[in-house]
Parts: C-alpha cells; structure tokens; sequence
C-alpha cells in the first residue's frame, strides 16, 4: 500500500472521530439556541455551530479530494 492511501484513510478515520465526538455538543447547541431565542449568549453559540459546519464541510471536501487524487494516481 502506497503512502497517499494511508494519508486519506488517516484522515478520514480521524476527521470522523472528531465529528462523532463533537456532534452531540453541537446538538446541545442548537437546542439551546432554539430555546432561548432572545438570548445575548446564543451570538455565540451559534457562531461556533457555524464554524463546526464549515469545518466538517471543509473536511468533507478535503476527503474527498483525497480520494479522487489517490484513483488518479
């Protein structure tokens, strides 16, 4: 097995862990949020829900370039 496969199953194994551990607070984030809808702290919250998603999603793509590189090669 070449060096790239071990590089993207790393990654993807380790990115899916954080993402597994990370949701359940995130969950508890929105309901929050949901709940207190007037709230000054939900600002906060929310930018932090915001910046999980575009970090999963920057994830996600960088996954799957690392796929679609390593059949390439």
């Amino acid at each position: 097995m070449d060096l790239l496969l071990w590089i993207t199953t790393g990654f993807m194994l380790i990115g899916l862990v954080v993402l597994v551990s990370m949701k359940k607070g995130m969950e508890r984030k929105v309901a929050f949020i949901k709940a207190n809808v007037e709230d000054e702290e939900n600002l906060s919250k929310a930018k932090s829900v915001i910046w999980w998603i575009c970090g999963v999603t920057a994830w996600g793509v960088g996954a799957l370039s690392l796929v679609g590189w390593w059949f390439n090669v």
